[in-house]
């Protein structure tokens, strides 16, 4: 194994299932219109990660929509 496939390898990330708390303060955050990009940080997670539980639970998300 070269340095580079070891270093890739300790990279993988787990994912984090979004609980039900979660997807609460998700609705909470649509509804406010809170910016994605603040959405991301409080909640520790990705802009697509939020743009796509959003989408999978029919809520609009973000500011401009």
């Amino acid at each position: 194994m070269t340095k580079a496939t070891k270093k890739a390898a300790k990279k993988k990330l787990a994912r984090k299932p979004y609980t039900a708390a979660d997807i609460k303060l998700l609705k909470q955050h649509s509804k406010s219109k809170t910016p994605v990009s603040k959405i991301a940080k409080q909640m520790k997670r990705t802009e697509g990660s939020l743009r796509q539980k959003a989408l999978a639970l029919g809520i609009g998300l973000g500011h401009q929509r």
